[in-house]
């Protein structure tokens, strides 16, 4: 599929949009969306770097997974939906589409990654009320799971360790107590998340 990008410098130009990746087959995209250059244009002009946001799906069945990845725009049109048609997961914005591939990729449950997430969440917004903070997972460590929260101070990052015992514990917690609030509230119908924990947000 074609699509035109604008460039700020005055110059257009088309390129080439994949509708349907199979990651299994495509190692070199699995690569990019985990190092964040996934769907990076440059302008043939100026060489400004262009990262625009398109529906694509997502196929990766060794993993047993399936992706409907929308863009962060279309985030109100989904919570409006009265039902989902589609049998795929449902991802929105390709920043949660790289932290949901790197989970699965690091063979760990997205819903317990989800849930830890609400809880450093809980905590930085006692601290920070008035802040807009987002957690992301970076991966594995010696020490434990690394998190990223943004949003506490303009152009940082704080970096949390989280101890594997954690992430054990509330894999555990989620086994005998799947439908408990913790974890139902973070799926809406096919997207698992905890942006629905603020989805009222993308209602405004």
């Amino acid at each position: 599929m074609k699509q035109n990008i604008t460039c700020l410098c005055g110059r257009s130009f088309s390129i080439d949009i994949e509708e349907e990746i199979n990651l299994d087959k495509n190692a070199d995209q699995l690569e990019k969306i985990c190092n964040g250059t996934f769907m990076t244009f440059d302008c043939p002009e100026c060489g400004k770097k262009h990262k625009p946001e398109y529906s694509v799906k997502l196929l990766w069945k060794s993993k047993n997974v399936n992706f409907e990845v929308l863009p962060e725009l279309d985030r109100g049109e989904f919570y409006r939906r009265k039902k989902d048609s589609s049998s795929f997961e449902t991802i929105i914005g390709y920043p949660e589409m790289a932290d949901r591939i790197v989970v699965i990729r690091d063979e760990l449950e997205p819903i317990v990654i989800e849930a830890i997430k609400s809880f450093l969440l809980a905590k930085a917004e006692e601290t920070y009320p008035d802040k807009e903070i987002n957690a992301w997972y970076i991966g594995k460590t010696p020490k434990g799971i690394e998190f990223h929260l943004d949003g506490i101070k303009q152009d940082e990052v704080a970096v949390m360790i989280v101890p594997y015992e954690i992430y054990e514990k509330t894999q555990s917690d989620y086994k005998k107590r799947p439908k408990n609030d913790i974890f139902t509230s973070l799926r809406h119908r096919t997207y698992l998340s905890v942006q629905n924990l603020y989805r009222h947000d993308a209602l405004k």
